[in-house]
């Protein structure tokens, strides 16, 4: 089974990809980890994203596909986790051409709904939390950042859910509930 995670920064997407891959070996393929595996491995194609990055430049649509390409071409025997990817429906088309290539499908779009001000007061809370225990907050967990984030997301990847739902392909859920409540809430839709 391949799914797409969808929700705002925050809406607990990491934590649900943690559950599913330990429940249904499911491997989670986040855009920024691929990013710094494929530096790190040293491949043509990550020396490729070394120096886009290097000089501050966005890693093209092109290179994530392929990167996606090269992960698919390993398997999984739980299916994929897309996390961070789609972002745009150029993407959301990007993808589906190399998994119908690849002999794959789509089966669902999870959108973790959460409210916008509870993720603002995560972040602040995270922040303080942090200090308090003598260490230093992220640069951007603050309101201000957060809010940024929130905006973009829906900005760039809002188009999103409408994309999946005309697909059928898309179940909502309240991403803010509790953890075990959401997962099971996961689970439910992927086994309808």
């Amino acid at each position: 089974m391949n799914i797409i995670l969808l929700g705002p920064p925050g809406a607990g997407k990491g934590t649900q990809a943690a559950r599913l891959i330990q429940d249904r070996g499911m491997v989670q393929l986040s855009t920024g980890d691929m990013l710094r595996e494929a530096q790190a491995a040293g491949t043509p194609l990550g020396e490729k994203v070394k120096d886009i990055m290097a000089r501050g430049d966005l890693v093209t649509d092109q290179i994530v596909i392929d990167l996606i390409a090269e992960k698919l071409e390993a398997g999984a025997e739980g299916g994929f986790i897309f996390d961070g990817f789609p972002r745009t429906l150029a993407q959301a088309d990007a993808l589906g051409e190399l998994l119908a290539a690849k002999g794959e499908t789509l089966d669902k779009v999870i959108q973790l709904k959460a409210d916008d001000e509870v993720l603002v007061k995560r972040v602040v809370n995270r922040a303080a939390e942090a200090v308090a225990a003598g260490g230093k907050a992220r640069a951007d967990d603050n309101a201000e950042a957060m809010r940024t984030r929130l905006f973009n997301y829906y900005r760039d990847t809002g188009p999103l859910i409408g994309y999946y739902h005309a697909k059928g392909l898309l179940t909502a859920l309240d991403g803010l509930g509790e953890i075990d409540a959401v997962a099971a809430a996961v689970k439910a839709a992927l086994d309808a």
